[in-house]
């Protein structure tokens, strides 16, 4: 009985944020586009073969892939090896996860009657409009630019080694980039740059369309049992941006032990910048549900005091007319009640911020082995489990 009107059901476009955009068309003209793990596999070796495999052959012909040399040789720059190796297979890897569930989070608003008949017509444009600026071709152009103005700036000036590496030496005060070092700098590091940054840009879209639906009058329920008024499935949904976050710290672990290794810095000193990308990456993900808390708190409120009443009402028949109680209503009453007194104001839990603590942490774990031995570590580690 709680079943949409197809009519209802079929004003609501479909949703992704990942098919559109030139990228996607021209991924799709190559038949690299979609979401199946043979697709996947095929895209990931493709572009493995365009940003990581010509430099393992520059760097080899020009005698830098092998250590043995001054500086920094290819086969140990781990920084390289863990952004083309790991980190960007996941960015890809995570158009599968995005898509299979954030996707449905559209029509689950319709289908759970959180959106009223009246509010549709809102509620679709808004799907509408968040589609047409994921699949905008300014957008990506946009994005080129910045990767190609910006991005290879920061790169040189911040974030590549001021040693001889494989692919650059000083000379003069700036970097002399080597053959390999060219193609690193302006094709293997802009792709990258590209695909996170549209990942980031895309998530936004996604963050925005969630803003527009908190400005609806939703239909909430404080006594729902997922404990946030029927929207707790927005707080598993950030789940899907997991493979993003592993990324990112992969991409900070790869930078931090590639100092370590050849710049002769300790850990301790990437301490405060690991914490800040950390929380960072929380707050980007998890902060934007707080837009529906004004209205889940209303709910909460409201809640609490009409099952009170309700509660009440009960209890007082019951002493007025002396009859028999009725344990089984009081009960759905009472649970109610609690359910409601329960209910977050945010629409996810603390397991949901820790898990995705976790997941950011997780590639940094392997560096604390360059503060502790390994014995070390299993000794905490037993203690803490036993």
């Amino acid at each position: 009985m709680w079943a949409r009107p197809e009519s209802e059901r079929d004003t609501v476009p479909e949703f992704s944020l990942v098919s559109g955009g030139l990228v996607f068309r021209l991924l799709r003209r190559a038949k690299l586009a979609g979401t199946s793990i043979p697709v996947m596999r095929r895209r990931m070796v493709v572009t493995a073969s365009i940003v990581w495999m010509p430099l393992l052959v520059l760097s080899f012909a020009d005698q830098r892939f092998l250590p043995g040399g001054p500086g920094v040789p290819f086969l140990q720059d781990i920084e390289a090896h863990a952004r083309f190796l790991i980190a960007l297979p996941l960015l890809i890897a995570a158009e599968a996860f995005v898509d299979d569930r954030v996707s449905p989070l559209v029509h689950r608003f319709v289908e759970r009657r959180i959106i009223a008949a009246r509010d549709l017509p809102a509620f679709s444009a808004a799907v509408r409009a968040t589609t047409r600026a994921c699949e905008s071709l300014t957008v990506e152009l946009a994005l080129i630019g910045v990767v190609y103005v910006g991005g290879v700036w920061l790169w040189r000036s911040e974030l590549a080694l001021a040693d001889p590496t494989w692919y650059a030496r000083p000379v003069g005060g700036h970097l002399a980039l080597t053959l390999a070092g060219h193609w690193y700098a302006f094709v293997s590091i802009p792709i990258f740059q590209f695909l996170l940054l549209r990942w980031y840009v895309r998530m936004t879209f996604w963050f925005h369309l969630l803003w527009r639906i908190s400005r609806l009058p939703l239909h909430l329920a404080a006594a729902h049992p997922d404990g946030a008024g029927g929207i707790g499935f927005l707080g598993n949904s950030v789940y899907a941006f997991s493979p993003i976050l592993f990324a990112q710290g992969t991409l900070l672990s790869g930078l931090i032990a590639t100092r370590i290794l050849f710049g002769g810095q300790h850990f301790g000193a990437f301490n405060l910048y690991a914490a800040g990308l950390i929380c960072a990456m929380v707050v980007f993900v998890l902060g934007p549900l707080l837009m529906f808390t004004p209205q889940l708190d209303r709910v909460r409120r409201k809640g609490v005091a009409a099952w009170g009443l309700l509660a009440m009402r009960e209890l007082f028949a019951f002493e007025a007319q002396w009859r028999p109680a009725d344990t089984e209503a009081l009960a759905h009453i009472s649970r109610n009640f609690s359910n409601a007194r329960a209910m977050r104001v945010v629409p996810f839990a603390r397991d949901d911020v820790v898990r995705l603590v976790a997941v950011t942490a997780a590639p940094l774990l392997p560096l604390v082995l360059t503060m502790f031995s390994l014995r070390e570590v299993l000794k905490w580690l037993v203690k803490v489990l036993f």
